[in-house]
């Protein structure tokens, strides 16, 4: 059963890895052709939505996409497609935007920039406690690599272009939904500014980017149930992939980096009133600041995270890692912490899981939904109010605290009943008074200590028994 339900995730993973389409081109689902009309009409006097240098947004374009497209092919598909965001978002674009390609191994190999020790102390510490990347694993290494795997393009605020990514030197861009995608952010970019602001947190960062990534992915969505009614588009191209799983693929960084697109559409409906775009313009001045209010975006505008308090209480030799030109400790929020129990349907330690399959999958008709595959709204966390992470090091050895609060302490309580969960899943075995040890042969062995206060959990973890005492002395 474990296998099924892995390999039905894998579905969706892949597919959002190199996206799913609706079958585009001049074909049905079943491949058969359908005539899309087009009334031939002059170009307008100035620029205007579903015009774009010369080309209207249902112009047929004189391209073959069988063997890739050459630059000029190139041309002609952007400009259409912006012509086509522009008719979908209800937004012009002010300015073109560059689109470039490049081969996925040229990306990865640029992809690898270099990074201090602290950041990396304190994001492989933050990775341990979360239970997704093992204390000797590089987690910086691991979430690049799994991210080059699966990106199909992206779009720089910072240079205000379109990189897409392709595994030969003239691509068929993949039926337009990448295109369609990455042009949505050059457009919030130009209407918005997307560089205005800079998350100071996972957690923020997961808010912010469920309105950025929702309303690309609702807008791209709108443009390919168009292909093969109102509008010709190109064909997607290797559709047998779908069902192939990248390689080396870690499951846990893909469920927690997934989050903005999983649950974001959803937000982003939720806002839109018809074909009234306004409300979500007007949510660009004032970005979610939590993935909380994108789970239930009821919440929006309402939930605001608790300032968490932490005080440092290490000694021996401990000293507190703090990243440069960082924020000196970590908020994970309610989707990191969901990634951190999902993934333990996917590991290969230990066949168990925490939370059922059919808690986490969204599974519809027997299937999952490959629009919203996954539920970050687990019991063992939607009561999540705030948290707050510290890291710590010592001659090269890691250590972390961190602490979070609850709505209740029951809800606390059914955390911590779930983290100890996880615990034993990873090896780990009760040896004292809310002490954990984790066998030397899990990814994560080292001590635990689990402490309830009221609403609040503190977890400390260190790499021996003996030195949680002087990772955070003097509990309470």
């Amino acid at each position: 059963m474990r296998r099924v339900l892995l390999l039905t995730a894998l579905v969706v993973l892949a597919g959002c890895a190199t996206p799913f389409a609706a079958p585009d081109g001049n074909t049905t689902a079943a491949g058969t052709p359908t005539p899309v009309t087009h009334d031939e009409r002059a170009d307008p006097e100035s620029d205007q939505i579903g015009w774009e240098n010369g080309v209207w947004h249902d112009d047929p374009v004189d391209v073959d996409a069988s063997d890739g497209l050459n630059a000029s092919e190139r041309n002609q598909v952007i400009d259409r497609a912006m012509a086509r965001v522009e008719v979908v978002r209800n937004i012009e674009f002010d300015r073109e935007v560059n689109v470039s390609v490049i081969s996925r191994s040229n990306y990865s190999a640029g992809s690898r920039g270099s990074t201090g020790p602290g950041l990396r102390d304190f994001d492989n510490a933050k990775f341990e406690a979360l239970y997704l990347i093992g204390n000797e694993e590089d987690s910086i290494a691991e979430q690049g690599d799994t991210r080059n795997q699966t990106v199909g393009g992206f779009y720089s605020p910072q240079r205000g272009n379109i990189v897409l990514i392709s595994e030969s030197e003239s691509p068929q861009l993949d039926g337009e939904r990448t295109l369609a995608h990455e042009l949505v952010h050059a457009l919030q970019d130009q209407a918005f500014d997307l560089s205005r602001d800079s998350p100071g947190s996972r957690d923020a960062y997961n808010g912010r980017n469920g309105l950025i990534e929702g309303d690309a992915r609702l807008v791209a969505q709108s443009y390919l149930d168009r292909c093969g009614e109102t509008w010709a588009c190109l064909p997607r191209e290797n559709a047998s992939q779908e069902s192939g799983s990248p390689p080396s693929l870690n499951l846990g960084v893909y469920v927690l980096d997934f989050f903005p697109y999983s649950d974001g559409p959803g937000f982003v409906s939720h806002l839109k009133d018809g074909d009234d775009w306004s409300p979500v313009n007007d949510a660009f001045e004032s970005p979610p600041g939590s993935a909380v209010e994108v789970i239930y975006p009821d919440r929006y505008g309402e939930f605001e995270p608790r300032d968490v308090q932490l005080r440092d209480r290490n000694s021996g030799g401990w000293e507190r890692v703090r990243p440069e030109g960082r924020p000196d400790h970590g908020v994970v929020g309610q989707s990191g912490l969901t990634a951190m129990f999902a993934y333990t349907l996917y590991d290969e330690y230990n066949r168990d899981s925490v939370v059922p399959a059919q808690r986490f999958l969204n599974i519809e008709n027997g299937s999952v939904n490959r629009t919203d595959p996954f539920n970050y709204a687990l019991p063992a966390v939607d009561g999540w109010t705030g948290d707050r992470f510290h890291a710590y090091e010592r001659d090269g050895e890691r250590a972390y605290v961190w602490r979070l609060t609850w709505a209740s302490p029951s809800e606390a309580e059914e955390f911590a009943d779930t983290y100890r969960q996880l615990l034993g899943h990873w090896g780990g075995e009760q040896v004292g008074s809310g002490v954990w040890q984790v066998a030397d042969d899990s990814p994560f062995a080292g001590a635990v200590e689990v402490s309830v206060e009221g609403d609040t959990v503190t977890l400390v973890g260190a790499p021996t028994r003996g030195g949680l005492d002087d990772v955070y002395g003097d509990s309470g």
